[in-house]
């Protein structure tokens, strides 16, 4: 194993659109372009901005045309959303969109739960989002959910996942990303679901998609690297969850995932103290403690290097006082020794003649 690691590795940022959309607090637009923002200085090369999903089922989303409108959009990152029928692809080439995303489940329940039709009606109304798409120039991506398990009814049979692949790739997407959306899949069923969608599916048209619901997001991903995928899809923050999967945790951390490919040697092209600040900046949107392992390890050196550099400070503070008193005790020392009114041995000087007036500091001392 390991044998035969890529030497580069892209990710897929879907923060923005998969993990907001799960959180409680609707964050104001102005907040959610520059959380984007941030995302795009650090180097990550493709971005899910956001949904063009009826507000009535995302609220949470309900600003997507004025988020792509707004967001200061970089050369060489690719800006994506996701959409759900031919509505929601008419407002995203409204929005100067030139990637989308349409979605489906492998498990029929968990289908009609999330979009309310059958498998079959999902793809057949596919029928208006890809071809138009493409048609107008805008390439597509397919997220197909409930990979390694469903909430609903369990195990899923490997053949539904190479079925919807075989055809989401004759429907003309460019791309599948194969999503553990409630985090229950573990590598040797990472290996066994991925050895067969590779037979009718080459590595480059195929993505990852763990939640980390069992900690084991990071561990699976080295099964894949190692089948030869290079696409990851991740959340910073580790922000996410599942709707229809109570206590399923949010996307593998972006932060977390992209320490352990440097650590490997693999390249991503990603700042890695650009991408926690960008945490850093959801988290205090979000309002609450994120699951990232990276961005705790970042934020706890932060502290450590505030302290130090205040220790320092108050060091030096402490220094230039003592080097003053030492300064001003010395210059009074040397005043006092030479002056002849206190050291009239060694004057040659007549003492002078007493004064009829008390001293300032008599003065002083009287008042």
């Amino acid at each position: 194993m390991f044998d035969r690691l890529p030497a580069r590795v892209t990710i897929y940022e879907v923060g923005p659109r998969d993990g907001l959309q799960n959180e409680a607090r609707h964050l104001p637009t102005e907040d959610k372009i520059a959380f984007i923002d941030a995302l795009s200085a650090s180097g990550l090369p493709a971005i899910e901005i956001t949904s063009f999903v009826h507000p009535k089922w995302i609220p949470q989303l309900a600003d997507a045309g004025e988020v792509a409108a707004r967001i200061q959009r970089r050369p060489g990152v690719v800006y994506s959303a996701l959409v759900p029928n031919a509505a929601g692809l008419e407002r995203a080439l409204g929005a100067g969109m030139r990637e989308v995303a349409v979605f489906l489940s492998a498990s029929e329940t968990h289908n009609k739960k999330n979009i309310n039709k059958t498998i079959a009606e999902t793809l057949l109304a596919f029928e208006d989002v890809i071809g138009p798409a493409q048609a107008a120039g805008v390439r597509v991506r397919a997220y197909v959910s409930t990979v390694y398990g469903c909430p609903f009814e369990g195990d899923v049979a490997i053949d539904s996942v190479v079925r919807l692949t075989r055809e989401l790739l004759a429907r003309g997407v460019y791309q599948i990303s194969l999503g553990d959306t409630i985090g229950v899949a573990n590598p040797l069923q990472v290996r066994r679901v991925l050895t067969e969608v590779l037979k009718v599916a080459p590595a480059d048209t195929l993505a990852m998609h763990f939640h980390d619901t069992r900690g084991t997001a990071l561990a699976n991903l080295t099964v894949g690297l190692d089948l030869g995928l290079t696409v990851i899809d991740s959340a910073v923050g580790g922000l996410g969850g599942c709707p229809y999967a109570p206590g399923a945790a949010g996307n593998v951390s972006t932060e977390d995932v992209v320490n352990m490919l440097h650590g490997m040697g693999i390249e991503t092209g990603i700042d890695m103290a650009r991408l926690a600040a960008a945490a850093r900046l959801v988290a205090g949107h979000v309002g609450h403690e994120l699951p990232s392992k990276m961005l705790k390890a970042y934020l706890g050196d932060q502290i450590r290097a505030e302290r130090k550099a205040t220790r320092e400070r108050e060091a030096t503070s402490t220094n230039t006082n003592t080097n003053t008193s030492t300064n001003t005790n010395t210059n009074t020392n040397t005043n006092t020794s030479t002056s002849p009114s206190t050291s009239p041995s060694t004057s040659t000087s007549p003492s002078p003649s007493p004064s009829p007036s008390p001293s300032p500091e008599r003065k002083e001392r009287a008042s």
